[in-house]
């Protein structure tokens, strides 16, 4: 688990594409630890984004942790291709799995942490056998394919369930939260058990960066 109150992933599908190189630096001078890659593929979700290619050449530009979320279609067969693009975190649908525990075992194989997400309508009981697998699961606060859209309020019964179910169970596991996280509900998601934050159009579009991160420290309760 994190062990600060809780990890800031900037979603890079806010930032500015054309000079995304300079974002990453500017978020590692801020004070940022973690970067967070939507990849989308246009058929899973409605978006296309962007793949392997394009996050290997950040890859050489920057140390941030890189938290890839792949929202495709059949993630088992590009696992390989964003773990050795630089990916130290890869992060599956489980919607979108057929072997789901190989697709899992495939990434820790690779040497990256592995993860998984729920969209908001999937059940926690998903989790039943392979939560002893995983560094991190992602709860879907929206429904995926697009930035800027407004936080799904059961999603705080969903966390505060998957962070019992952790407890219970004796597992090592953070709760990533992604979709709608602002100032206003930031406080609220780290209560519930959220220990990384992914936030696109609220964090991006309110620079400087350090003092946007600031923000979300104190919105939360803690300290920068």
């Amino acid at each position: 688990m994190p062990a600060e109150p809780f990890i800031l992933s900037p979603s890079l599908l806010s930032s500015d594409f054309s000079r995304l190189a300079d974002e990453l630096h500017a978020l590692e001078q801020a004070g940022l630890r973690w970067a967070h890659w939507d990849v989308m593929d246009g058929h899973f979700v409605p978006n296309i984004t962007l793949g392997p290619p394009f996050i290997a050449a950040c890859r050489r530009q920057s140390g941030l942790f890189f938290d890839v979320h792949l929202m495709i279609d059949h993630p088992d067969r590009y696992v390989d291709e964003f773990v050795l693009a630089g990916a130290d975190l890869v992060c599956v649908h489980a919607e979108a799995c057929v072997h789901l525990e190989r697709t899992l075992s495939r990434i820790r194989e690779l040497g990256a942490e592995c993860a998984l997400a729920l969209n908001p309508h999937t059940p926690l009981s998903v989790l039943d056998y392979v939560l002893p697998q995983l560094d991190m699961v992602l709860i879907m606060s929206v429904n995926p394919g697009f930035g800027g859209q407004s936080f799904i309020p059961f999603s705080l019964d969903k966390i505060a369930d998957l962070k019992q179910m952790i407890t219970d169970r004796g597992c090592r596991c953070s709760i990533q939260v992604d979709g709608g996280v602002n100032l206003d509900n930031a406080q609220k998601l780290v209560r519930a058990g959220a220990d990384i934050l992914v936030s696109g159009s609220a964090f991006f579009k309110h620079p400087p960066y350090a003092q946007r991160l600031r923000e979300f420290l104190e919105a939360a309760g803690s300290r920068p």
